[in-house]
């Protein structure tokens, strides 16, 4: 069994860090991932620099991107300025976010929920027009900090009004999901699509590990994760750092469900930018001896 990891560290890592890393560390970070065999990368966001400042150097970091066969980067994109920049830097798809409350909405993306799927369209079309492959994000699919719990069918309704991307993320922004959330929400969403399940989880409250298996379970084609378990939602309080990419490969290694990650390489991508940063990082595989992958019986 295999499972696609989409590496989310350099965009929804670094854009909560209080300072902007330097577009040197940010390539340096690219490299390692890519090195560690990551070949799906969330690098860069592109949104207006006095909103979110840390992903203002977006085209000077794509333009230095390390290459290599079958990887493909992404960029968020949250409105047709975002589109037009996504365009000319050679990102490969776009991550088109669809927050599931009015409030959320509002304060992360300026507009109301209405607009953001008006939106959503028109940057689908532009995007697959110009060859780009085209995630949907429902942001605060679990629950929103400002309204509270969110149900289920309304995130599968606006699954249903988004249509054109080739791929559905679910993400819980604040970490308030469990394993029961997470099959309810497949299940409602299931109604209304059948394209490729990816989910975003956080590890606020420490479920986003759970919560990555029952996805698992449930169907899921793709997990986002962050190496070094960094990131986080400026517009969103106490939206904590993703699950990390490094304990996730190894919970799926020892599960036996292949990632093309490699467990060593991607945790030294995660203690490369805790240095940077200059504090621990949430990621445990960094800190403690390496466990082999468990071997069937019989097996050499």
């Amino acid at each position: 069994m295999e499972l696609e990891i989409i590496e989310v560290g350099p965009r929804d890592g670094l854009q909560n860090e209080p300072e902007q890393v330097p577009t040197d560390a940010k390539v340096a970070y690219l490299e390692a991932l890519v090195g560690a065999g990551v070949r799906r990368i969330e690098a860069v966001s592109f949104v207006h620099p006095g909103r979110v400042p840390q992903m203002a150097d977006a085209e000077q970091v794509m333009a230095r991107a390390p290459r290599v066969p079958g990887l493909r980067y992404a960029g968020l994109v949250l409105n047709e300025r975002g589109l037009d920049r996504a365009l000319e830097t050679g990102v490969d798809e776009v991550n088109v976010v669809v927050v599931a409350t009015e409030t959320f909405s509002r304060r992360n993306q300026g507009m109301s929920v209405d607009q953001a799927v008006d939106g959503f369209g028109a940057i689908t079309e532009r995007a697959r027009a110009a060859g780009l492959g085209v995630t949907l994000t429902v942001g605060a699919s679990f629950g929103c900090p400002f309204e509270g719990e969110v149900d289920p069918g309304h995130v599968a309704e606006l699954v249903a009004r988004c249509t054109g991307a080739q791929e559905v993320a679910l993400a819980d922004t604040i970490g308030v999901g469990t394993p029961a959330d997470v099959r309810r929400l497949v299940t409602a969403v299931r109604e209304v699509t059948d394209a490729p399940l990816r989910f975003h989880f956080h590890n606020t409250r420490s479920t986003g590990y759970a919560n990555a298996v029952a996805a698992l379970e449930a169907g899921a084609a793709a997990l986002d994760s962050s190496a070094g378990g960094i990131g986080g939602c400026p517009f969103a309080p106490e939206a904590t750092g993703n699950i990390a990419t490094e304990d996730l490969v190894y919970l799926l290694d020892r599960m036996g469900v292949g990632t093309g990650v490699a467990l060593r390489s991607v945790a030294e991508a995660g203690l490369f930018i805790g240095r940077h940063l200059g504090k621990p990082i949430p990621a445990q595989l960094g800190r403690v001896a390496p466990w082999p992958p468990r071997q069937e019986p019989g097996a050499s």
